[in-house]
């Protein structure tokens, strides 16, 4: 009986304990990468002016396709919260509490120098909406750095040993190369408490900057930039958070440009990590894919942004913060800017918000009467109604609710749109007819580049004038040009026979000189002669640049002419190698004093016709005028009323300039191909929309006296030509 008692008494307690572990619930991990996860927050700035030094915040449910929050406008004001009354850089942590989060951005107005700042700003939330905030001045908290120049990129990692956080960012001091620190942040997350250490030893003593460091497998991964001998994303291995990392010496980024701000983020629900990087020479971000941080595939073609992110990284959130976020920050007018359906052209939608009107262009061909705009609707979002509707007969009201702001109601209206002609940012544009091939060539500057930075040219060909095919880049200044690296800029190109064959010559712009290459085809490969054809001032000109070619046949004497000039128009004529020109002949024959730049040269019923831009490309009167002349080298009569394209207010068109002609179907039919400020956004970027325009075309037409009606700039361009 005893030993029945016992086990009796065994088996109630184990039946006891059983209920009490069933009945325990089961916590939670908040931390980043926990099963809650649903979405992402991606931080970052954009751009090099004061107004884009500022955070802002977009938010995406796959860590693919991003959409900016607050319309991609600055959700911490930038003059409240740091000493130069800008912030880039910005990187945030989760923390270990789980609802805890760290923010640390650089203090800076790259304005004022690369060398300008001493400073780090941190910052700490419970919501991600509101946020506090500290400055902290490393050359005035910390003694020995008078010779500090600047205090770039920090970022906060918790270090499970010190049971701190650790910031760590780069520094550069008098003469030597930038070096990456760390010092560990006080309780408030107001200050740095210690001073700061070297957290790695470059072997080859180079600059190193943007570092970003994760754990995986027991490890401590350091990615960040070298500077120097060889620039790109590296990376160092330790098993110690703050010491003993050792370089894994070969590049990490998948592309041959520029990069910098290197980021890395762990997938939700996934053992696959994303590599993302700044491409900042090119205004655009690089996302690698990877299982073991060492090997990374490319995965842009996956990757969609309404915005263009400088340096930023991103942070895993779960379903609550995401709903707290679109409900500060993502309105109905965002979801109404940001359509799937490829017909559409992103760049040019046209919001009114006062009246809750929506204009979507659409590409030449798209059925109106059966039209589904495919709104981006994620997280509970609804419009109605949905799929596809009947836009033929005008605007159609479409009711967007989205959970915690209610529904507003907007007209919405889609039109044949077919300028711009190219989808993207282009300028300059050069037009050629290829016998060869029986198509029509656009060859314009690549643009969207912070001032005009661009390093490549590209080519899109055309059967109808109205739908382009991108044939890719045809030449490359880092590759394929020895004598220039920088300024890829207002091509010109013409088709020659030579011993029988089609040989196509393309002169064009860099480094503010100008050279030529050669193919056997319109779409190339073309091969650069090696040097620069124009390097110098004409002499008895004092200013400008040697930029903005254009050449033009004789049909008359078969004799070729290359012009080209800022601030002064000059002419040559080429040798019969069209790879030179006779440097005896150079003429100056600036037509007066609106001459700027852009000179297009044709031929028409006797007269040479000389067509050139006036103001400055980033002025939104930026214009066309011309005169002509009984000789391709001038002298220039300029006819009363010579302003031929300029822009249109009521259309919200501006900055239309620079410009090509083209004459089709061998007939007296003309047509001006012009570059013009993105629309409807160009007008309100300040400078930057002198590099941020599109091409368009429309039709030119002349007078019985042959002089140039005026070519009046349009939205829904021309038909295509057959």
């Amino acid at each position: 009986m005893k030993y029945s008692k016992t086990k009796y008494s065994i088996l109630l307690l184990l039946m006891f304990l059983s209920v009490k572990i069933i009945a325990q619930p089961k916590k939670t991990d908040n931390k980043a990468g926990s099963k809650g996860n649903i979405a992402y927050l991606f931080t970052y700035f954009t751009g090099n002016s004061k107004a884009e030094e500022a955070i802002r915040f977009a938010v995406s449910t796959d860590g693919y396709h991003y959409k900016a929050l607050n319309n991609n406008n600055p959700v911490i004001s930038s003059e409240k919260i740091s000493s130069t009354e800008g912030v880039r850089d910005p990187h945030i942590l989760r923390g270990e509490d789980g609802k805890t989060f760290y923010m640390v951005a650089t203090d800076m107005v790259s304005a004022n120098g690369w060398d300008s700042n001493r400073a780090m700003v941190l910052l700490k939330s419970n919501d991600l909406i509101h946020w506090t905030s500290a400055i902290v001045n490393i050359q005035k908290r910390f003694p020995n750095n008078e010779n500090l120049l600047r205090v770039w990129a920090p970022q906060t990692i918790y270090d499970k040993t010190a049971k701190k956080y650790m910031v760590y960012w780069s520094m550069k001091h008098g003469n030597e190369p930038d070096k990456i620190y760390y010092a560990y942040a006080n309780a408030d997350f107001t200050d740095l408490e210690t001073a700061p250490k070297q957290l790695f030893f470059s072997p080859t003593n180079g600059s190193c900057i943007d570092g970003d460091i994760i754990y995986n497998k027991g490890k401590y991964n350091l990615f960040f930039k070298t500077e120097g001998n060889g620039n790109g994303i590296k990376k160092a291995v330790s098993n110690k958070l703050t010491e003993g990392y050792v370089l894994q010496d070969k590049y990490l980024q998948q592309t041959k440009e520029a990069v910098e701000g290197a980021g890395v983020f762990k997938l939700n629900h996934s053992d696959e990590y994303i590599l993302m990087y700044d491409v900042y020479m090119k205004g655009r971000y690089q996302f690698t894919k990877s299982k073991d941080l060492s090997s990374f595939t490319i995965v842009d073609q996956e990757v969609t942004m309404d915005f263009h992110p400088r340096h930023g990284t991103v942070l895993p959130i779960n379903q609550p913060e995401l709903n707290r976020l679109l409900k500060q920050w993502y309105t109905v007018e965002s979801v109404l800017q940001t359509t799937k359906n490829k017909a559409i052209n992103q760049n040019n939608i046209v919001l009114d918000s006062v009246n809750q009107k929506l204009y979507l262009p659409v590409n030449e061909g798209t059925d109106l009467k059966a039209f589904d705009p495919q709104f981006n609707t994620f997280n509970q979002i609804i419009t109605m109604p949905g799929g596809k509707l009947d836009f033929s007969k005008g605007p159609v009201k479409i009711k967007v609710s989205i959970p915690g702001q209610g529904a507003k109601t907007y007209a919405v209206s889609v039109a044949i749109a077919n300028n711009p002609v190219l989808k993207g940012y282009y300028a300059d544009p050069e037009i050629l007819y290829s016998n060869k091939t029986s198509k029509y060539y656009l060859y314009p500057t690549s643009d969207g580049f912070n001032n005009w930075s661009g390093t490549y040219f590209k080519c899109f060909s055309s059967t109808d004038l109205v739908n382009w095919k991108d044939e890719g880049k045809i030449l490359d200044l880092e590759k394929d040009v020895s004598w220039a690296k920088k300024n890829a800029w207002a091509p010109t190109i013409i088709e020659k026979k030579v011993n029988g064959a089609y040989k196509y010559f393309y002169y064009f712009s860099a480094a503010q000189k100008i050279g030529v290459a050669v193919a056997d085809h319109p779409a190339g490969p073309f091969r650069d002669s090696g040097k620069a054809l124009i390097a110098s001032r004409p002499k008895a000109v004092k200013g400008g640049q040697e930029i903005d070619p254009d050449v033009f046949n004789d049909p008359k004497t078969n004799k070729s002419y290359l012009y080209w000039g800022n601030g002064y128009m000059a002419v040559a004529p080429l040798n019969d190698d069209m790879i030179s020109i006779d440097t005896s002949a150079i003429k100056i024959i600036t037509p007066d004093n609106s001459f700027r730049e852009g000179t297009e040269v044709f031929y028409r019923n006797g007269k040479y016709y000389f067509l050139w831009s006036e103001d400055d490309t980033r002025s939104e009167n930026y214009r066309v005028r011309y005169g002509f002349s009984d000789s391709p080298t001038g002298k220039i009569t300029i006819p009363e009323n010579n302003l031929i394209l300029a822009k249109d207010v009521a259309q919200k068109i501006y900055g239309t300039g620079h410009n090509s002609v083209i004459k089709v179907n061998g007939k007296d039919e003309w047509y001006m191909v012009y570059h013009r400020f993105t629309r409807p956004k160009g007008i309100s970027m300040g400078d930057a929309a002198g590099y941020n325009r599109e091409v368009c075309i429309d039709k030119m037409e002349f007078n019985a006296d042959g002089t140039i009606k005026p070519v009046k700039p349009t939205l829904i361009g021309i038909k295509p030509i057959h």
